[in-house]
């Protein structure tokens, strides 16, 4: 069973910084998606097992940057000039198959889920 332990949300001001980090009990594709109120989950980032690709979603471009420590088996979602927009729920998620893909696929494991909420 995957495990995926997320760490790291809370409350910023707009165009503040936070990074959330999960550890995940083996190497896989990695990801992060978010979900607002009343609105679906949405794919954010993903990193290839390696750590040399990364994929973002373009309203996130630019001031995100996933990043890998694979001694630690983690994965970092550094958010930068945040905006009261990213408001949502963040999950860790974990993939069996390629990094590209989990934006269009989806993951095949979640985590528990971070608040992050940014004011205004």
């Amino acid at each position: 069973q995957v495990q995926l332990v997320e760490s790291g949300g809370g409350l910023v001001q707009a165009g503040g910084s936070l990074r959330l980090s999960c550890a995940a009990s083996g190497r896989y594709a990695m990801g992060w998606f978010r979900q607002a109120p009343g609105k679906e989950r949405e794919f954010v980032a993903s990193i290839s097992r390696s750590g040399s690709s990364t994929y973002y979603a373009d309203s996130v471009k630019g001031r995100f940057t996933i990043s890998r420590d694979n001694a630690k088996n983690t994965v970092y979602l550094q958010m930068s000039s945040l905006k009261p927009e990213d408001t949502a729920v963040y999950y860790c998620a974990a993939g069996l198959g390629a990094a590209q893909a989990m934006g269009v696929m989806g993951p095949d494991y979640w985590g528990q889920g971070t608040q992050v909420t940014v004011s205004s």
